[in-house]
């Protein structure tokens, strides 16, 4: 059997570089394999780290990286991953990345960011006119700095054409794993987010700041864990009296605490949580109405497609047959 040859993954590497925009992904991919008709294992990738020079760089916590080749010498590449990081703002290193970006770009498949990473690819002027998003803080600076570009400061990870941007640090993990599903499927992705330990596999349209990190945010008290405790747990009971015990308060008075502190009640809040986990469920291949359903806390098939229904306008099954990922395949 001819030995399948991985697809070539380059990191463009500059002095002051944020460490886990490059080293997140770099992970991701290197953790992505195949198996061959023996049954071995295939990596699915091959990465490059690509200096500026040859000299190591160091990025902005001190972590020194040593770079396998430079951008006078990089080979041909699949795809091109740009990460960010303070050094990327610096005019003569953005100067010098976004000529080269710009010189190899018609013989790159696709080209993604990480996190301010957008600003280097901005500056070769291949984003005009089109829809990106990097890390909320530098969000309102990309877009005065650019403003020919639709900045979305919420979005996880933007796709527009061959180009991916996506928010800060870790949701390069995220936007990594979008891309290797691109590549290989749903369950090759999905066996690079166990191998991670990622909690949960996001999609692009997902906001920056989950529901439950809206809620830990803005907690100073005994509420701070507990959001995340729910994300955990939806199967189980979620009754206001269930967390009023969990919070150690009455139920009263854990009630009125947190409709003060969040605008609703206990109640809507699990609802919201449930129906945003099954809603990303029910895009997953061969997961079933019933099996998401249950997954997600509801006590029956019906019970949550009127929820769905009431929240989302459609029906669960209409909902899975047009945005499912096998679907879009």
């Amino acid at each position: 059997m001819v030995k399948r040859t991985p697809l070539k993954i380059g990191f463009l590497g500059f002095e002051g570089v944020m460490a886990l925009d490059l080293v997140g992904p770099v992970d991701a991919f290197s953790s992505a394999f195949v198996e061959n008709g023996n049954g071995e294992r295939e990596n699915c990738y091959e990465i490059v780290v690509i200096g500026l020079t040859a000299r190591p760089f160091t990025s902005e916590n001190g972590i020194i990286f040593k770079p396998h080749t430079t951008i006078a010498e990089a080979p041909p590449l699949d795809t091109l991953m740009i990460p960010g990081g303070k050094g990327l703002r610096v005019p003569k290193t953005q100067r010098r990345a976004a000529a080269w970006i710009k010189s190899r770009a018609d013989k790159i498949r696709r080209i993604a960011t990480v996190c301010t990473g957008a600003f280097g690819l901005a500056a070769t002027g291949l984003l005009k006119g089109r829809r990106v998003t990097t890390h909320w803080r530098q969000a309102k600076e990309l877009s005065m700095t650019f403003p020919d570009l639709t900045v979305d400061g919420n979005a996880l990870y933007i796709k527009d054409e061959k180009f991916y941007t996506c928010a800060g640090v870790t949701a390069g993990v995220d936007l990594t794993l979008a891309l290797i599903e691109e590549d290989f499927g749903p369950r090759i992705a999905l066996s690079v987010a166990r191998e991670l330990v990622v909690y949960l596999k996001r999609p692009g349209g997902q906001e920056q700041f989950s529901e439950p990190l809206q809620f830990q945010t803005k907690s100073r008290d005994r509420f701070a864990d507990l959001a995340a405790w729910i994300q955990g747990h939806l199967k189980e009971d979620l009754s206001s009296e269930s967390l009023a015990e969990r919070a150690c308060l009455s139920s009263r008075h854990f009630a009125r605490r947190f409709k003060e502190a969040f605008g609703t009640t206990p109640a809507a809040y699990i609802d919201e949580l449930r129906l945003r986990e099954a809603r990303e469920r029910l895009t997953l291949p061969d997961e079933t109405i019933s099996r998401v359903a249950d997954s997600v806390g509801f006590k029956s098939d019906d019970a949550f497609r009127r929820a769905f229904e009431r929240r989302y306008g459609l029906q669960p099954s209409v909902y899975r047959k047009h945005f499912s990922r096998a679907a879009a395949k």
